[in-house]
């Protein structure tokens, strides 16, 4: 990305994002597949690159966000050799001086404001529609990037979960999770950490449609196609409409005051132990999350044999 400088070295991982279209249709694919498309800076710059491009071209009229590989995203990159943390970008989403040269919790402020809360706010107002395309995992971070669009398609193989109470931290960044899920199915969520499957997230009203793996990709453009038929100026306004009437019940002043206690939980993390996650790395986070499925495996398969 143009707009970065690095201080340190982070590995050349090539388009960690990529852009096509599909007729009307702009397809942004998430591509750090050997790290589950793991989302750090460069890829977050990436994404709005993209983003970007999709909303200025006026060809476009819907845009498919997807990823690569195994999985749609394994969340926020906690421990690549390409977790970026040291990167400066220059701030697109948020009016805030850089976090590189900041001490403690500033630092930690000023870096999510800007990269993960600022920057999913901003692609929630994209004026065209954009649809998810899920499939395998969608955790923590990945959650963000499905929750800010307008609709999500999921095959019947992916899975959701948010596990950051794990750190002792309520929540992912972009806290939507009682406007999607509703308080109770939210409260379960993150107070287990156990993942929920793609019929669960139906039936909770989070995705609109599941599909076999084999059938998601067809799925999700006939959908697309058939929004880009409808007048774009409308689809804009019924967008704002909707996004609007979501903010007056709440999201945009909920999510604020709950990004102050993400990051108080920050600061507790740092100040009793080792650093501001809770001593939780990618490994402790994947090995808990292993034993979660597990577990909510088995207690699914006793209560269909019940």
């Amino acid at each position: 990305m143009t707009n970065a400088t690095t201080p340190g070295a982070v590995p050349d991982e090539g388009e960690v994002v990529t852009y096509t279209r599909r007729g009307p249709i702009a397809v942004v694919t998430m591509n750090r597949p050997d790290y589950r498309n793991a989302q750090n800076s460069v890829m977050t710059y990436a994404l709005d690159a993209a983003f970007t491009r999709a909303v200025e071209d006026p060809e476009v009229k819907a845009i498919v966000l997807a990823g690569n590989g195994e999985h749609f995203s394994a969340g926020h990159d906690i421990g690549t050799p390409g977790r970026d943390h040291h990167v400066r970008y220059e701030n697109k989403a948020a009016l805030w001086w850089d976090h590189l040269d900041r001490p403690g919790g500033d630092q930690r402020y000023a870096r999510e404001l800007e990269v993960y809360l600022g920057m999913c706010r901003r692609w929630r107002e994209i004026p065209k529609p954009t649809i998810a395309m899920v499939h395998s995992a969608c955790i923590a971070g990945g959650l963000m990037l499905a929750w800010v669009c307008d609709l999500i398609v999921a095959s019947e193989d992916a899975f959701f979960s948010d596990p950051v109470v794990r750190m002792g931290i309520p929540g992912v960044e972009y806290f939507a999770h009682p406007w999607v899920l509703g308080p109770r199915r939210a409260k379960e969520v993150l107070y287990t950490g156990d993942r929920f499957s793609a019929a669960q997230a139906y039936e909770w009203g989070m995705v609109n449609r599941v599909v076999p793996r084999t059938e998601l990709e067809s799925a999700t453009f006939a959908l697309a196609e058939k929004i880009a038929t409808m007048p774009q100026f409308g689809l804009a306004l019924t967008k704002k409409a909707v996004n609007q009437c979501e903010d007056q019940m709440g999201l945009r002043s909920g999510m604020d005051s709950v990004f102050g206690l993400h990051h108080f939980a920050h600061a507790h993390n740092a100040e009793v132990g080792a650093d501001s996650l809770g001593g939780m790395n990618a490994k402790s986070m994947k090995d808990s999350a292993t034993v979660s499925a597990a577990s909510t495996d088995a207690s699914t398969a006793e209560n269909r044999a019940n």
